[in-house]
């Protein structure tokens, strides 16, 4: 089955940047759409980005302009380039992935462990 695993989180200031990577690894898979979502304390996930296969990309309106979502179908990694951080981009991060199989169900999610994004002076 599918593993996603995260890097690139840790602490910024307001203004700064960080590059977030995940990749997934395993075997019977085909990962179609990739993505990140963020959850900051009290509050529920929520979707940053996605994009295909094909490069067709969508941003949550509060990120627009500042993140940029990109990724390697060679090496089923997606990457997320985070400029101009907020203090309200502080959450942890968690790579999404839809898969499918050639078994039933066929598509599932598959999301990874997460990884902290602190924006603070």
């Amino acid at each position: 089955q599918v593993q996603l695993v995260e890097s690139g989180g840790g602490l910024v200031q307001p203004g700064g940047s960080l590059r977030l990577s995940c990749a997934a690894s395993g075997s019977g898979f085909s990962i179609k759409t990739m993505g990140w979502y963020r959850q900051a304390p009290g509050k529920q996930r929520e979707l940053v980005a996605t994009i295909t296969r094909g490069g067709t990309t969508v941003y949550a309106d509060s990120v627009k302009g500042r993140f940029t979502i990109s990724r390697d179908n060679a090496k089923n990694t997606v990457y997320l380039q985070m400029n101009s951080l907020k203090p309200e981009d502080t959450a942890v991060y968690f790579c999404y992935a839809r898969g499918q199989t050639t078994v039933v169900p066929y598509t599932r999610d598959y999301w990874g462990q997460g990884t902290q994004v602190t924006v603070s002076s």
